[in-house]
């Protein structure tokens, strides 16, 4: 584990209120096993998830082109749920990385804190950082892909590391996208909207931890470090992990999370 620019930590007591988002493609019911792992960490939290806008329960809504529009989307989504009436830390992975830094930018005060994985800004990383090319030829097989179970095994062996769960991972995936299906149009909608992120040019007044994964074929490291160089934010990075660093070493991100908290 690497530890880099120490800073205020979480305020208040982190173990009230978490939201988690997902990213490209993505909903809550993708987390998996790391919930559980989350709730072990922090035994009186109260976690909640929420999905993006073309994604989950809304996967029959049309996905906006940008950033922003995501981000009033799901801050609009926590406010009907009263997640905002009490101190809230944001867990957010990739594209739903570039949502809560937006959220913490434009809203200073609503989020109490936010963990940022893999995620990455244009303004600061080229896009064939933010998207890696040597992803390209698999995400083409990926596209054309109609089997949903060879799809989505495709995903999992781009975005994780581990080999141990592919079968039973991609059956689970599989399951989710024939109940919530994913369009073509909204991948491509987010994959613009991810592709134009180019946030305002001020540090968020909450503490950001940024955590990202060595491994990471999907998104370059370096975009991270880009984000925490520019705004002197702590980093910690993974050894070996892909991608969905919740998935291929969940209890890692949550030792990460407890001594940030100063709970470890």
């Amino acid at each position: 584990m690497r530890n880099r620019r120490k800073n205020c930590g979480m305020q208040n007591k982190p173990e009230q209120n978490w939201l988690l988002l997902r990213g490209l493609c993505r909903e809550s019911g993708h987390w998996g096993d790391f919930i559980p792992q989350l709730q072990k960490a922090f035994p009186s939290a109260r976690i909640h998830t929420l999905d993006l806008p073309g994604t989950g329960q809304f996967h029959q809504y049309t996905s906006p082109r940008r950033i922003e529009e995501i981000a009033d989307f799901v801050r609009r989504q926590a406010e009907q749920q009263d997640l905002l009436q009490k101190p809230l830390t944001l867990l957010a992975l990739s594209l739903g990385g570039m949502v809560g830094w937006e959220w913490l930018s434009r809203y200073p005060g609503e989020l109490n804190a936010a963990i940022l994985i893999n995620t990455s800004q244009a303004s600061l990383n080229a896009f064939h950082q933010r998207l890696r090319w040597q992803s390209y030829a698999d995400l083409a097989r990926i596209l054309t892909q109609a089997d949903v179970y060879r799809r989505e095994l495709a995903i999992l062996r781009l975005v994780s590391n581990r080999r141990d769960r592919d079968v039973e991972i991609a059956e689970r995936w599989g399951r989710i996208q024939l109940r919530h299906p994913v369009s073509a149009e909204n991948g491509l909608r987010q994959i613009l909207a991810a592709a134009k992120y180019r946030p305002a040019a001020n540090k968020p007044q909450a503490p950001v931890l940024l955590l990202n994964s060595l491994g990471d074929r999907l998104v370059s490291p370096a975009c991270s470090q880009a984000i925490g160089n520019r705004w002197c934010l702590e980093l910690q990075t993974h050894p070996w992990a892909g991608h969905d660093l919740c998935l291929d070493d969940g209890e890692w991100v949550t030792h990460c999370l407890q001594n940030w908290a100063g709970l470890a």
